[in-house]
């Protein structure tokens, strides 16, 4: 069992890389059983591992819980370090709002500490009740893949999740766990029927294996489009009408919202009419998911509405020498006190030196740029795009690559970060 969880770390980590592993551990079966291999995989490598610990403090034992969880990882031989998921929780869709809000902790956590991979301890068990609750249940919910990017946006940027145990059942995992002698905790919550996943676990039985994943990369797509500096996404229409209409939908999908900035993927049926539309002829402008589509008939540019109907214009506020994340595609790192607003109607306002800057820039891609406002109020861009007081980092290139299954292993991601500078956020808008 533990040749084939190494098998796994091999195949997608860098065994020479110095940046800590960090693993989510709840004290479980499943985390006790991935946090004790990764430990060995790790010493034998060098690495360390940072075991990371949620509290959702949903029942009155959960804080004891945690630490107990903590003193079990640091006597196993990792780092450890307690996460809470504070304020009010909803009425309804509870375990959704868990999954989610422990998501973000573990990918800000895991982002804050270094380490580009977070290691989750789902397994075969887990994609089987996963696709029951798909079929009978809640038809929304993604696949579990062994590599993916994080879910969460912004908190997950930059950030892979890596699941060595998918190939192993969770029966498998705790007789051998019962081998070693090790004890672990069940949370009561997994046998509680007021939630589907407890329901689908009791259905399935503990010896429940998993349907082969059968998604494939969208990879090939890379080479059929584009991505500029400041996020604008250029898609081949030729190749979009070539299809297959399924991928195709899905590489659009992923477009609009990396182009975007936002963290909620279009609906599938906006999607698929958009999608008709390119499959036919002539130009096309249209808007969907905070993402403005401008196409002829060879090329479709995706790139963020600059202010979307309803919505507040994002605003960051920056200290000096402060990072933060404005609306979802730049980092921005301020040499002295300012905020970001969107360019979009302050264009006249910049100097003479930005302005020429901006004229090399696609005219559609304009407005959304950042746009930096000082505290004696001079309007300026950050670099790349101008000589203003602040460094802007598109984030939108690492997530469209990621998303399209371009970032296959630890070392590409470290690789392509290094190309990109990514840089980490305290703060966004």
């Amino acid at each position: 069992m533990i040749s084939s969880i190494a098998a796994s770390l091999d195949r997608r980590l860098d065994p020479a890389s110095a940046e800590p592993l960090a693993l989510g551990f709840s004290g479980g079966g499943d985390s006790l059983a991935l946090l004790t291999a990764s430990l060995a995989w790790a010493g034998a490598h060098g690495r360390r591992v940072l075991a990371l610990t949620v509290d959702h403090q949903l029942h009155p034992d959960s804080a004891a819980w945690t630490r107990e969880a903590g003193a079990v990882a640091e006597r196993l031989g990792a780092d450890w370090r307690g996460l809470a998921w504070t304020g009010d929780k909803p009425a309804r869709g509870l375990p959704a709002a868990a999954r989610l809000a422990r998501h973000r902790l573990l990918a800000e956590a895991a982002r804050k500490a270094g380490a580009q991979v977070l290691l989750l301890g789902h397994t075969a068990t887990d994609i089987a009740e996963s696709d029951l609750m798909r079929t009978d249940v809640t038809p929304q919910l993604g696949r579990l893949r062994d590599w993916a990017p994080s879910p969460v946006w912004p908190e997950g940027r930059g950030v892979f999740i890596l699941r060595p145990l998918l190939g192993l059942t969770r029966a498998e995992l705790r007789a051998w766990l019962a081998g070693q002698g090790l004890g672990w905790r069940e949370d009561p919550a997994n046998d509680d029927p007021r939630f589907a996943r407890a329901r689908a676990r009791a259905a399935l039985g503990e010896d429940a294996s998993a349907i082969p994943d059968g998604s494939s990369s969208l990879a090939a797509w890379l080479n059929a489009g584009r991505i500029g500096a400041a996020g604008e996404i250029v898609l081949s229409r030729g190749r979009l009408r070539a299809g297959p209409d399924a991928e195709a939908r899905r590489v659009l999908a992923a477009s609009l919202l990396c182009a975007s900035g936002g963290e909620t993927p279009p609906r599938a049926g906006e999607v698929a009419r958009l999608y008709e539309r390119l499959a036919g002829e002539g130009d096309l402008a249209a808007t969907l998911a905070g993402a403005r589509v401008v196409s002829n008939n060879d090329a479709v540019l995706l790139v963020r509405e600059p202010r979307r109907a309803g919505r507040a214009e994002p605003v960051l506020p920056l200290l000096a020498g402060a990072t933060g994340v404005f609306d979802g595609r730049f980092e921005v790192t301020a040499a002295e006190p300012l905020t970001v607003v969107t360019l979009a109607g302050r264009a006249a306002r910049l100097g003479d030196a930005d302005r020429r800057q901006l004229a090399k820039i696609d005219a559609p891609v304009r407005p959304s740029l950042p746009c930096l406002i000082t505290e004696g109020g001079e309007v300026a861009l950050p670099a790349p795009f101008g000589a203003g007081p602040a460094i802007a980092h598109a984030l939108a290139p690492l997530r469209w690559t990621s998303a399209l299954g371009g970032i296959d292993d630890e070392r590409a991601l470290a690789e392509f970060s290094l190309r990109n500078l990514v840089t980490p956020g305290e703060v966004s808008a």
